[in-house]
Order: structure tokens, then C-alpha cells, then sequence
């Protein structure tokens, strides 16, 4: 399938991971499991996949062929993590160097500065963990029972998550401060299962090869944002990838990264700003053109695929990949 495909398309698979866990499905985890990508095997064993039947490459890699007007290598493909987690050191990039792979990691700088967990993690924990029967969200129009187990909690989470995304920024940072004041679980207590990396961890794993790209300071909607507040996610977290590494990061990753998220405003900024790329998180497949070029799609990758899955979406992504998700 892989060879017949090849002769008609020859197109650049970005496949778009978020945690890499010892277990995909952790006893008592109260954060989105939604975000586990694969266990620790599991990607050991994507990533082997891709190396004896595809052609896994740099995003430098690319851009030098982009330049040179050289067609990519068939099978290229890129591995990208989003957001900046620190099972990513743990856990992910262990694996990568051992099997002599690279990976670009977009990191929302705000939190490796601060070591907060990300609002939306932290809007799952309170759902799973509140000490209430009862969520009430006049801002959404919304008044649940949250359920009494954690996989009920979760799932009101999730539906949450979905609609507290259709608010603007500054209504979904208002939402969640409320809900950790009532509930007294404020987001400066932290949990060791939902950290970001550490300055230290990124420069570690910058010189073992991996790429370092952007992922917005604070790990907000981009096209949500006013124009002025936009362009300071933007170019902050340029300039703390450079202060902090010493490089200067050619490629970003729109936080949540669908239709809502960016736009042609936020387009323009990012090019502005220098990045040469920028990806989204709609699925699928594409070739680097000025089309596509500051709205690469990616293939997500999820817990729920087991091996077969994988490689058949890998191979097959018109047919096995996820659709992506809408929200109106």
C-alpha cells in the first residue's frame, strides 16, 4: 500500500504527540488522558516502525530542501510533541536517543519559566477532583452533576474542555480562576502528574539533537486573543527559546491548533516574526508550499491506536487518520 501510494503522492507526514507515559492508561490519573499519546513500548515501537519503513527527518532538514528547491525523500515524515511536558524528557526522549531518532518539541515558554501545569490540564483536575456534586457554568449556559467516578468526571471534563473553548481568552481565564477559587485548589499548588520540562532538561535535550520549537508563552488560542496580546505570545516565546538555548527558533506550533485557533492576523504575525513553518493540528498530510506553509496538518497521534492502527495510519493517513475536530 505504502509503495502503490507513493506513485501518486509524495506528501510530508508530521505525526503530532503530547505525553508519552510508562502506562497509557495510569491507575488514578486526574489530569486528560485525552493528551496520552502512547505508553513508553508503545512509542518505542512506532518509532521502529518509522525508521525501517519510513524516512524520518529534521524540520531543519526540511527547510534545507524547501531552500534548495529539492524534492523531500519519499516516506519523509517528522515526530512533534506539543506543549512541553516533562514526561517528554522522562519518558520520550530517552527512547529517541536510543534509537538514534530526532523530534521537534513545541514548548509554551510561560510554563517551563514558571512550572504551573497548563490551564486546560488544570480545568480536568478540578473536574475529577472537586469536592462537589455539581458544576455550575452560567457562562456557558451549563449546570451538570459531574458523576461519581473518575471516569465520569473525565468525561464531563472533556465535553468542558470542548466548550469552554468556544470563550474567548479572556472568558476561559475567568471561568477557570473562578472554579479554583471556589473550589480551593488553586493551579500554584501543582501536581507531579502534569509538570512542564525545565529550562535545563530543554538545553540537555537540544544538544542530544532534538529541536526546540514554539509553542505561544502561555498555551493560548492564538486567534482568540487581541491583536497587541497575540503578538506578545508570539514573539515571547521567540525570544525565550533564543535567551534560554541560544538558537533561534525557525518553527511554531498554534496551541490547540484547530480553525479557532489561528487565523490569517495570526498567519501574519507568526511570519512576521521570523518562524519559517508553523503547524496546526489539523489532520492530515501535505506538501511545504506557500498554501500550506504556515498551516502544516499533522497526523495526531492517541492512545487509543494499538500497533496495527498506528502503522496503518502512518501509511494510509487518508484512510486511518483521525478526523479533525470542529467546533462552532
Amino acid at each position: 500500500m505504502k509503495r502503490l501510494r507513493s506513485v501518486s503522492r509524495h506528501d510530508l507526514r508530521v505525526l503530532a504527540y503530547h505525553r508519552v507515559l510508562e502506562s497509557a492508561e495510569p491507575v488514578g490519573f486526574s489530569f486528560d488522558t485525552e493528551l496520552i499519546s502512547a505508553s513508553a513500548e508503545g512509542f518505542r515501537q512506532q518509532m521502529l516502525f518509522l525508521r525501517k519503513h519510513f524516512h524520518p527527518m529534521r524540520f531543519d532538514e526540511v527547510l534545507a530542501c524547501v531552500d534548495a528547491g529539492r524534492p523531500l525523500p519519499r516516506g519523509a515524515v517528522l515526530v512533534t510533541f506539543d506543549d512541553g511536558y516533562d514526561d517528554n524528557y522522562r519518558v520520550a526522549f530517552p527512547i529517541l536517543r536510543e534509537l538514534e531518532m530526532s523530534a521537534m518539541f513545541f514548548v509554551s515558554t510561560g510554563h517551563i519559566d514558571s512550572g504551573l501545569p497548563y490551564a486546560y490540564d488544570w480545568l480536568v483536575h478540578l473536574v475529577c477532583m472537586a469536592p462537589v456534586e455539581r458544576l455550575q457554568a452560567p457562562e456557558l449556559g451549563l449546570d451538570w452533576d459531574l458523576g461519581a467516578t473518575l471516569g465520569e468526571r473525565r468525561a464531563r471534563a472533556s465535553a468542558l474542555l470542548d466548550r469552554i473553548k468556544t470563550l474567548d481568552d479572556a472568558g476561559q481565564a475567568r471561568l477557570i480562576a473562578r472554579l479554583e477559587e471556589e473550589w480551593r485548589m488553586p493551579r500554584e499548588n501543582g501536581h507531579p502528574d502534569c509538570r512542564p520540562m525545565t529550562w535545563d532538561q530543554l538545553r540537555e535535550m537540544h544538544h542530544a539533537g532534538m529541536e526546540i520549537g514554539s509553542h505561544g508563552v502561555g498555551h493560548r488560542m492564538l486567534a482568540k486573543l487581541p491583536l497587541e496580546e497575540m503578538a506578545k505570545e508570539v514573539i515571547g516565546s521567540k525570544q525565550a527559546l533564543e535567551r534560554e538555548l541560544g538558537v533561534v527558533p525557525g518553527v511554531l506550533s498554534y496551541p490547540v491548533g484547530g480553525p479557532d485557533a489561528f487565523d490569517q492576523e495570526t498567519v501574519d504575525t507568526v511570519r512576521t516574526a521570523g518562524f519559517r513553518l508553523a503547524c496546526s493540528y489539523m489532520a492530515g498530510t501535505g506538501n511545504v508550499v506557500p498554501a500550506t506553509r504556515y498551516a502544516l496538518p499533522r497526523l495526531p497521534v492517541e492512545r487509543e491506536m494499538d500497533r496495527a492502527w498506528f502503522e496503518a495510519m502512518v501509511t494510509v493517513p487518508e484512510v486511518f487518520c483521525y478526523a479533525s475536530k470542529l467546533r462552532v
